[in-house]
């Protein structure tokens, strides 16, 4: 490793990081990205989901040059009871326009392209390499401290990912987050063939399908399953938050096993092969888990920063990354314009995320967290509920049929209806 000065060290290889790296080095500053694992990617769960808008900014060009997997124009969102599946579907020639359509990704392949556009843009890469602490000079960072050595920058960028002791270390953040802010997510990456993919989830191709699940799926506990469908196989997983796992007797990768099993479920993996299976933590609380994003000499961006948001019919992560290391540049290339990298120049990052979708839509969303810790009916009464509703409307078995009013309000009444409006109610706030 040099023992020179780098204008800019960024650790982590992800989205946050390749692209900060990506639109420092282009700008003629001299780059080093610092990634434990051996290669970029490696450290992350294969499969997941981009909006377009995001990339779109920093490469104008990436649907022509970007390993992307199916564009989704299939969204699906189901209630799973333990017996049943309720399933809302949509679909719009909308969702094709660029600039509000969404790729599924696997990340591998796609962190890996992000960091050969940083590496040609003349950013210097060091895989397979840890960085254990940062070298702190009056309050100030001054670079990391890897593998044994230190290496010094002007500015240090964070983009370590969740678990990210390093923010810590810069003082930027107070402690550990609590479990109710976090979860464990498992994946799992089933190969299936093209043709077998566009018949099961009725996609044209080269077109996939973006599927939600809660309740069952979880076994009931705050959490959700998703699918993604990529070019050759599907990405099938779940998420739930650890203090809740811990209060229950199911582990999460024998949900996994038991969600696969389902009668619903088991038709759209038969006959795959499974080439991946992966876990990781994710943040889940929202704008009350994001630390502070800057200090003197250091920002903060990505899953690092807990930029991540889950609304249940869509989560949100990747396009924050991406935005997060774009303007943690911007904010970079100012303060050593101004060869002045202090905390009061490098909080122009802040602002840079708070005047765009960011952090407006973490504030916008700020409250939806805790509806959804503290709203279990949304993972057990209401999914037997649907099953009840839709029971009632559908099956026919000889019996005299009730006006469909009671067929509706019999299951609603079951659950009780100023509950029902007391969630409804909270949940419009929250969202």
């Amino acid at each position: 490793m040099s023992d020179d000065q780098f204008d800019a060290i960024v650790v982590g290889a992800g989205c946050a990081g390749a692209v900060a790296a990506y639109r420092l080095a282009s700008a003629g500053l001299a780059v080093l990205v610092v990634e434990r694992g051996n290669y970029a990617g490696a450290k992350n769960m294969t499969g997941g989901r981009i909006y377009s808008h995001a990339l779109a900014r920093v490469f104008p060009d990436f649907e022509e040059r970007a390993p992307l997997q199916r564009r989704i124009t299939h969204e699906k969102i189901s209630l799973a009871a333990p017996d049943a599946l309720f399933t809302m579907d949509f679909t719009a020639d909308e969702l094709r326009e660029s600039g509000k359509d969404s790729y599924a990704v696997l990340r591998g392949p796609f962190d890996q392209w992000l960091a050969e556009q940083a590496e040609e843009a003349g950013a210097d890469f060091i895989y397979g390499i840890a960085v254990e602490d940062l070298i702190v000079r009056d309050g100030r960072v001054c670079g990391v401290v890897a593998g044994g050595d230190e290496v010094e920058a002007r500015v240090t960028v964070l983009a370590d990912g969740v678990n990210s002791l390093l923010t810590q270390k810069a003082g930027l953040a107070d402690g550990t987050p609590l479990p109710h802010q976090m979860a464990v997510g498992v994946k799992e990456t089933i190969a299936l063939p093209p043709s077998v993919i566009e018949d099961r989830f009725l996609c044209a191709p080269g077109e996939g399908a973006a599927w939600m699940f809660a309740g069952d799926c979880t076994k009931g506990r705050v959490g959700g399953g998703f699918l993604y469908t990529n070019d050759d196989s599907i990405s099938l997983g779940l998420v739930a938050t650890l203090s809740d796992l811990a209060a229950g007797d199911v582990p999460i990768y024998q949900m996994l096993e038991d969600f696969k099993q389902r009668t619903d479920i088991a038709p759209l993996v038969k006959g795959g092969e499974l080439v991946e299976y992966s876990g990781h933590l994710v943040p889940e609380g929202g704008l009350a888990m994001v630390p502070r994003l800057y200090g003197d000499g250091v920002l903060v961006c990505g899953d690092a920063a807990m930029l991540c948001m889950n609304l249940g019919y869509s989560v949100r992560g990747m396009d924050f990354a991406v935005s997060s290391g774009d303007l943690a540049a911007d904010a970079v290339m100012r303060a050593l314009e101004a060869d002045d990298v202090s905390a009061p120049r490098l909080a122009a990052y802040e602002q840079l995320l708070d005047g765009c979708y960011v952090l407006q839509d973490l504030k916008r969303f700020r409250r939806f967290p805790h509806y959804m810790e503290e709203t279990t009916r949304i993972f057990n009464e209401y999914p037997a509920m649907a099953r009840d509703v839709m029971l009632n409307l559908f099956k026919v078995d000889g019996h005299p049929q009730q006006r469909v009013k009671d067929k509706l309000l019999g299951p609603l009444k079951r659950v009780g209806l100023w509950q029902l409006a007391q969630d409804g109610r909270k949940g419009m706030k929250a969202l």
